[in-house]
C-alpha cells in the first residue's frame, strides 16, 4: 500500500533543517578571526621569508583554548563542539596556513586520537596537559618510503619485558623539532600486515629519539616540519595507544580528524583570496574601468565565492556528524578533496587577478598559493581521497568498527 504524502506533513512541519550557525559559533569564529589578525597576521611576511616558527604562538593559542577547543573539560578542554574546530581552523588559515597546522596535529591528529583511545590514565597524563598547551603534541606515520601507503612503514617495536624498542625513521612530521611527545606507528608484527601495526606515545625525552627541521619547503614556511629519528627507543607497554595491533585503525580514525581540520582550513584561503581579489578588482582599472567589471576577472571571483559557500556546507556537515557520534570518514575525505582543490585553483586564480603584484610577496597570494599546494598532498592526496569516494559508491567500504567514531557531542562528563 502506497503512503499518501500528506499523512507526513504535520512531521515535516516540526521539523527544522538550519543551515546557521549558533550564537556560540559565531562568538567563536569572531574571537578567532580577532586573534588570527592580532596575533598570527604581524610579522608573518617576515617568518615566512625567514622559514622560521614562532614558539610563542603555541601558548598564545593555548591561552585562547584553541589547543582544548574541543576537548572535554573534564580534560582541561573548552568543550565546544567539532563543528568549531572547524570554524577555528577557517580562521586561522585565512591568515596563515602554520597557525592551522598545529590544530591539525596536536589537537586533531593527537588529542582527539588520545580521546578517543587513550585509557584514563593517558588521558590524564598527556591529553589534560596538551590541552594547555603544557605539552605540545605531535603525529608520526609518514616514513621515507611509505606516505599514502601506511603498511609500507618500516618502524619496528619489539617488545621487551614491560617496554618495547622501537627503531625506525618518520619525516615530514609537523612540530618535529617543537613537539614533547609524538604519537609514533610501528610494526609489532609485520607478518600480520595492516593488522600487525601498533601506535605508541613516545616522549621526546625518551633516549634515543633525535628530531631534527627539514628546510626548503615551497609552502607554510612558518611552520615548524621535521624529521624524527628513533634509535632503540625504550617505551613503556603503558605507552601503547590502543591494543597491540589496532594502530592502523587509530592511525585512519585520527586522520578523519586531520582532514577535517584541511577541509576547514582551505576555506580560510579561499575566502582569504576572494577577499584580496574583490578588493583589488574594485580598485585596479584597465582599459577605461575597474578590472572587476571585466567578464573573465568575474568568472575567475565566481568560482572563489561558490567555492567558499560549498566548502563550508562539506565541512559543516562532516562536523554535525562527528557531533552525533556518526562515522563520517567518506564525508570528511569529500570536503578534504573538494575544498583543497578549490584552494589551490582560487588561490592560483588571485594571483592572476593581482598580476605582477600578485607574483611579489607584497601581496599575501602568492604565499596562498604556496601554502595551499601542500594540502592537496598531506593527510591523504586527492589521489587517496577520490580512490575513497569510489569505494564508498562501489560497496567496496563497510564502515563497522564504532570505535572509530568520536566521542558524541556534549560530552556525557561536561
Amino acid at each position: 500500500m502506497l503512503l499518501k504524502l500528506g499523512t507526513i506533513r504535520y512531521n515535516l512541519a516540526n521539523y527544522m533543517l538550519s543551515f546557521e550557525l549558533t550564537e556560540d559559533h559565531k562568538i567563536i569564529r569572531e574571537t578567532v578571526r580577532k586573534f588570527a589578525e592580532q596575533v598570527i597576521a604581524p610579522g608573518i611576511r617576515e617568518r615566512d621569508a625567514k622559514e622560521e616558527f614562532d614558539p610563542t604562538l603555541l601558548q598564545k593559542m593555548a591561552d585562547t583554548e584553541l589547543l582544548g577547543i574541543c576537548l572535554p573539560q573534564k580534560y582541561g578542554g573548552a568543550g565546544m563542539d567539532y563543528v568549531s574546530l572547524g570554524i577555528a581552523c577557517e580562521e586561522l588559515e585565512r591568515v596563515d596556513t602554520a597557525a592551522r597546522v598545529i590544530m591539525s596535529v596536536h589537537v586533531g591528529l593527537n588529542s582527539l586520537a588520545l580521546l578517543q583511545w587513550g585509557t584514563e590514565e593517558q588521558k590524564e597524563k598527556y591529553l589534560a596537559r596538551q590541552t594547555k598547551g603544557k605539552q605540545v603534541a605531535a603525529f608520526g606515520l609518514t616514513e621515507p618510503g611509505a606516505g599514502s601507503d601506511v603498511i609500507a612503514i618500516q618502524t619496528t617495536a619489539k617488545k621487551d619485558g614491560k617496554h618495547y624498542i622501537l627503531n625506525g625513521e618518520k619525516t615530514w612530521i609537523s612540530l618535529a623539532e617543537i613537539a614533547d611527545n609524538h604519537l609514533i606507528f610501528a610494526y609489532t608484527d609485520k607478518s600480520k600486515k595492516h593488522h600487525g601495526i601498533s601506535a605508541f606515545i613516545v616522549e621526546k625525552n625518551f633516549e634515543g629519539v633525535t628530531p631534527s627541521t627539514l628546510h626548503g619547503k615551497l609552502g607554510v614556511r612558518a611552520g615548524n616540519t621535521g624529521s624524527i629519528a628513533l634509535n632503540d627507543v625504550k617505551v613503556p607497554e603503558e605507552n601503547m595507544l590502543g591494543k597491540e595491533g589496532e594502530g592502523f585503525k587509530i592511525a585512519m580514525s585520527a586522520l578523519d580528524n586531520g582532514r577535517f581540520t584541511v577541509a576547514s582550513g582551505s576555506v580560510g584561503v579561499i575566502q582569504a583570496c576572494l577577499n584580496e581579489s574583490v578588493k583589488y578588482a574594485n580598485t585596479r582599472k584597465t582599459f577605461g574601468k575597474k578590472i572587476g567589471e571585466h567578464q573573465l576577472v568575474q568568472s575567475m571571483i565566481a568560482k572563489m565565492s561558490s567555492s567558499a559557500d560549498i566548502g563550508r556546507l562539506l565541512y559543516y556537515k562532516a562536523g554535525w556528524m562527528k557531533n552525533q557520534g556518526m562515522r563520517n570518514t567518506r564525508e570528511t575525505a569529500l570536503a578534504k578533496w573538494i575544498n583543497t582543490e578549490a584552494a589551490w585553483r582560487s588561490a592560483d586564480d588571485a594571483v592572476q587577478i593581482h598580476g605582477a603584484y600578485g607574483y611579489s610577496n607584497e601581496f599575501p597570494l602568492e604565499r596562498y598559493l604556496r601554502n595551499s599546494r601542500g594540502s592537496v598532498i598531506y593527510e591523504g592526496s586527492k589521489e587517496i581521497q577520490q580512490i575513497i569516494q569510489a569505494e564508498y559508491a562501489l560497496g567496496y567500504r563497510k564502515d563497522k568498527d564504532l570505535r572509530c567514531t568520536l566521542p558524541k557531542w556534549p560530552f556525557e562528563d561536561d
